[in-house]
């Protein structure tokens, strides 16, 4: 080995070679080697003698194991776990975007520009909400920087504003951002249709509120009809409305947030605009803003002038930089070949989609499971355990049995405010054949229950990989095995 290169290796190796024997690698002058931690180098550092095919099978067996939307139905309410297609990695993954760097200069990255710029643009015009940041890097760094503008506003016209109204059903980031930017948070009730009770907000908003955090469709499945009304009630008092667009897919093409009044919203892209979600990212939560309120958008964003692209990185009024670079710029880039080779009927059709499925599934289920708001829904549909628990059956009896099954449970508990939630969203990307399958599924449960099979609905499934987990256990006293990985130089 070159006494140029470093040498990189794990402590632990996962893979039983015991029976394959070993690389040994000398290093050269080895007393002479340290390692990040500070642990003595070995000469021989256990690497396993592997054949090519053997780690193709090890790791496809790995691969088996693992459940994803590539493989099934990931009918997860509230997180809208949709297919994302292989032509977005194929464009992302061009070397024109990713060999480049955002330090380069301006005038050798003009392509690039261009496409956030466009993505700016496209955004706007769906949202009606004319100035757009890309540079959130989640939807929760998105609400952050959405308060951060309004709470910047406020103070630019002199008011001191310490209030934040967030109805019960909200995700759960809302009330963390609003904490975050200082504000004390006002929780109001919703009605028996799972919606803002107009009258309980019309009580709650007053002169020190700054804004009222909505979702829309709510978490429970539905869109306010009151949503004209509420948005009067809030900006007579000097407030903002700010639309988490979390479920902004359930309207995508077919009505503009700023329409009912939105004056700050975010976007989740992976939600809406199926670019790559779960394992902790990565993310990107757009932000987008009314005219009002354009002088305090974080930065940067990318204008145009004179067919030249560039960044605003400095800015009087501006609510401040979120990241030190401009976002995840493959990400974008995954959501804009999204959003082109869709274009306005194509997201019109996703949106109608996703809505057909979601209800197609609840008119299914409606008479073996209880639906506690109505008998449509937006993008995904809420039913709850009322009917098996009777029985000693619950939510978590149901989605362990959908395990059982080979299909990956919806939300369960979720919103908080309804008693053994089941949050089941379809999207658009699952064809009738699919949902069939899983009505069905849940159908045959619900008359297992029924007919008292208890036996058959299994709290630990007996398929899976990891089996009898003690989930509250496992949540105090987490189990967490750390890969040392020491990097050995000279």
């Amino acid at each position: 080995m070159s006494k140029q290169h470093p040498l990189l290796y794990n402590e632990k190796i996962i893979y039983d070679y015991n029976k394959k024997g070993s690389v040994g690698v000398d290093l050269p002058e080895t007393k002479n080697v340290k390692t990040r931690t500070g642990l003595p180098a070995r000469k021989n550092i256990g690497l396993p003698e592997l054949s090519e095919p053997e780690i193709i099978k090890h790791f496809t067996r790995l691969s088996k194991l693992n459940y994803s939307i590539d493989t099934g139905i990931y009918p997860l309410g509230s997180c809208t776990m949709k297919y994302n297609p292989k032509f977005n990695d194929k464009i992302a993954n061009m070397a024109e975007f990713t060999d480049i760097h955002p330090l380069q200069d301006e005038s050798s990255v003009q392509g690039a520009l261009e496409a956030m710029y466009i993505m700016q643009k496209y955004l706007a015009e769906l949202s009606g909400l004319p100035h757009v940041t890309l540079s959130p890097a989640a939807g929760a760094h998105g609400e952050l920087a959405g308060l951060k503008v309004i709470q910047k506003a406020h103070q630019n016209a002199g008011r001191e504003k310490m209030t934040v109204i967030i109805p019960d059903s909200a995700h759960g980031t809302n009330p963390a951002t609003a904490a975050m930017c200082g504000y004390s948070i006002t929780t109001i009730k919703s009605n028996k249709n799972g919606m803002v009770d107009v009258e309980i907000l019309s009580n709650a908003i007053n002169a020190n509120t700054a804004a009222v955090m909505l979702t829309v469709p709510s978490t429970c499945g539905v869109f306010d009809a009151d949503i004209l009304q509420i948005s009067n009630i809030i900006k007579k008092a000097g407030a903002y409305l700010y639309c988490d667009g979390a479920n902004f897919n359930a309207m995508v093409g077919k009505i503009k947030p700023a329409d009912f009044g939105t004056d700050v919203m975010h976007f989740n892209l992976h939600k809406t605009f199926s670019t790559p979600h779960g394992g902790g990212g990565p993310g990107c939560g757009p932000l987008a803003v009314s005219e009002e309120l354009k002088n305090f958008l974080p930065i940067p964003y990318v204008v145009k002038k004179l067919r030249k692209y560039s960044l605003v990185t400095k800015k009087k009024n501006s609510a401040g930089r979120l990241k030190a670079f401009h976002g995840h710029f493959t990400v974008i880039v995954r959501a804009l070949a999204y959003i082109m080779s869709c274009g306005l009927d194509g997201l019109k059709q996703v949106s109608e989609d996703a809505l057909l499925n979601a209800n197609y599934i609840l008119y299914k289920l409606q008479k073996h499971y209880h639906v506690p708001f109505g008998k449509t829904c937006a993008h995904e549909c809420l039913i709850t355990d009322a009917k098996q628990r009777k029985y000693g059956i619950t939510a978590n009896h149901i989605a362990k049995t959908l395990i059982q099954n080979g299909i990956h449970p919806m939300t369960i508990y979720f919103p908080l405010i309804v008693n053994g939630a089941m949050l089941i969203e379809p999207t658009e990307t699952e064809n009738k054949e699919s949902l069939d399958n899983f009505i069905a599924t849940m159908i045959k449960i619900a008359k297992q229950a029924e007919m008292g099979e208890k036996e058959n609905l299994l709290i630990n499934p007996t398929n899976t990989p990891v089996q009898a987990v003690n989930e509250t256990l496992a949540a105090r006293n987490p189990k967490i095995v750390r890969e040392l990985t020491c990097l050995a130089t000279e």
